[in-house]
């Protein structure tokens, strides 16, 4: 089996929306790893899921320990340029995000490099640690110009399922915020 991928290829790692929204037809979908990163609702929406005087919870990526599972979508030949810039519109918007390449490890065995876009700790829209129900109440309440926080939330929990990624703290917390809003 091939561990390295093509090195011409390039790849973007979803962790939330991307996963079942990526905004471009890829060439390749594969389950992803990427170790020493966290899926965590650790940055405030100030545009799509929420706004400046009601901000909402959306899903960064942030440095720690263990590994994010995701999906790796390969951008097809001669599309990186669109792509890339179409990515960098949808999640640079307040630059809370650095765009980084990563290395991830698909489920095939391959180890490809690949984009995201990893939180800022120290953007003022940062806020990692916030209680489970902490989230839950923001996320309840919330909506942006994407609509409800908690579609967000439930989409993301939905797609984790239907790919067989388990993320406990997604299912808790989308089950509270079910709890306040149903």
């Amino acid at each position: 089996m091939n561990n390295q991928s093509d090195s011409n290829t390039t790849w973007i790692f979803g962790y939330g929306s991307l996963i079942w929204n990526p905004g471009f037809d890829p060439a390749e979908r594969a389950l992803a790893r990427a170790p020493g990163f966290a899926r965590s609702f650790c940055l405030r929406s100030l545009v799509h899921r929420g706004t400046p005087e009601a901000p909402g919870l959306v899903l960064a990526l942030d440095e720690g320990e263990g590994a994010c599972d995701g999906v790796a979508f390969a951008v097809r030949a001669g599309e990186e340029d669109s792509v890339l810039a179409y990515l960098r519109a949808r999640e640079l918007v307040t630059s809370a995000y650095f765009e980084q390449a990563i290395a991830l490890d698909l489920a095939d065995g391959r180890r490809v490099r690949a984009v995201t876009y990893v939180i800022d700790r120290h953007h003022d829209q940062y806020c990692g640690g916030l209680s489970l129900e902490e989230q839950a109440q923001i996320i309840a309440q919330s909506t942006g110009g994407r609509g409800p926080n908690r579609d967000y939330l439930f989409n993301t929990a939905a797609h984790l399922h239907e790919l067989g990624i388990p993320d406990t703290m997604l299912d808790a917390l989308a089950a509270r915020v079910r709890e306040l809003t149903c």
